[in-house]
């Protein structure tokens, strides 16, 4: 078992990749070449409310990662309330129109009963309670299906610290990290973890990520590497030590209420009587924003969409939204050149990350042998660690 020990989810990203190239194994797989690690990874998130990803390289969805995170909270297992951030949702789904393996749907739903109450419940009145096991996996329905969406989070364990803090361990059967892991995962699973902190009325601890099969797909990998590793961003300064990149609480008002709160927003947005403000502070800027963006044309879609975030009092999420945005609006007004056609023996050096065009360096980088990067990586991956604590 390698165990990667990390500030949050903005370093544990170069930290994966440095890792996986000095010592992934190459194979095949129904998506092509795979970088898989030789064992298990356990990551160590030390503060994992710093769930915001500030890497321009990766591109993340901040508007998808928020969204998703509410609706798995309320127990929803429907494409359409994600459809209008991610428009290829339906390519996730057996029916077109539900999630098979939808994580929310399975905390609050499909056993029959609210696995999130109970386990709030027991918690807080048995803070040594060691028996709270939040089920995503189940065999009677997943075991030997053959569909495009079957659980990769298995299961997940709560347990209180000494000190009373909530500490959560997600089990993880086959980790992406650079699309899971480091990306919606960090993000699903630490919401997660301080709604049911929230509901207890205790701290939110430290996260632990086991993931079984920890890999990357080389056609994502490599241009991402060469990017955002190579290139020595490993262990550069943390997003969340800038005064105006803070997190803000999801949590201020009983448990209940946030849960009627929450079915409020989703079926009905911009209304008024949400108690929360949470809501009213930080997620309704954040739809009412995307939806400017997704719905307005030209240049007011972006001044829309920056005035409406200038109302987010979540400086991390606020922040991570509008260079999204702008990034857009650069790609808008000064768009990418068509690509080169590569040579009859060559093969394309581009990849896609959420229409942004992310191209890999010149040919010498990629010209160093094995052992130089490795090496390289290995120096990197011992500078990272003590940076990143």
């Amino acid at each position: 078992m390698q165990v990667l020990t990390v500030r949050n989810v903005h370093g544990a990203l170069p930290v994966g990749l440095r890792y996986l190239m000095v010592y992934g194994k190459e194979r095949e797989s129904r998506n092509g070449p795979v970088l898989v690690a030789p064992e298990p990874v356990t990551t160590v998130f030390q503060k994992p409310l710093e769930r915001v990803m500030l890497h321009p390289e990766r591109d993340d969805n901040p508007f998808f990662h928020f969204i998703e995170s509410l609706w798995m909270l309320a127990g929803r297992n429907d494409i359409a309330t994600l459809t209008p951030y991610v428009k290829r949702m339906a390519d996730f789904s057996d029916d077109g129109v539900t999630q098979h393996g939808a994580y929310g749907h399975r905390w609050r739903k499909h056993f029959g009963f609210d696995q999130l109450g109970h386990i709030i419940t027991a918690l807080k009145d048995n803070p040594e309670d060691r028996r709270n096991v939040l089920q995503m996996w189940d065999a009677t329905v997943d075991l030997g299906r053959d569909g495009r969406d079957l659980p990769c989070n298995t299961q997940i364990y709560f347990t209180r610290t000494d000190a009373g803090a909530l500490d959560m361990t997600v089990c993880c059967r086959s980790n992406d990290i650079i699309w899971g892991a480091y990306g919606a995962n960090a993000v699903h699973m630490s919401v997660l973890q301080e709604y049911v902190a929230g509901g207890i009325g205790c701290d939110v601890g430290t996260y632990y990520q086991m993931s079984n099969n920890y890999h990357a797909y080389r056609k994502t990998f490599d241009p991402l590497h060469a990017l955002l590793v190579l290139d020595g961003k490993v262990g550069e300064s943390q997003p969340y030590t800038h005064p105006d990149f803070k997190s803000y609480p999801l949590m201020r008002t009983p448990v209940d209420q946030w849960q009627q709160d929450l079915a409020m927003f989703l079926d009905e947005g911009m209304v008024l009587g949400l108690r929360d403000p949470f809501f009213r502070q930080v997620a309704q800027p954040i739809v009412s924003a995307h939806t400017a963006y997704r719905q307005l044309e030209g240049a007011s879609r972006f001044s829309t969409a920056f005035e409406i975030l200038s109302q987010c009092k979540a400086g991390d999420w606020r922040i991570a939204c509008e260079r999204w945005i702008q990034r857009r609006k650069d790609n808008w007004l000064n768009p990418p050149a068509p690509p080169t056609p590569p040579a009859a023996s060559e093969e394309p050096s581009t990849i896609n990350f959420n229409t942004i065009n992310i191209n890999t360096p010149d040919a010498k980088t990629f010209k160093q042998t094995q052992r130089e990067i490795q090496e390289q990586s290995k120096a990197a991956i011992t500078r990272a660690a003590g940076k990143d604590k």
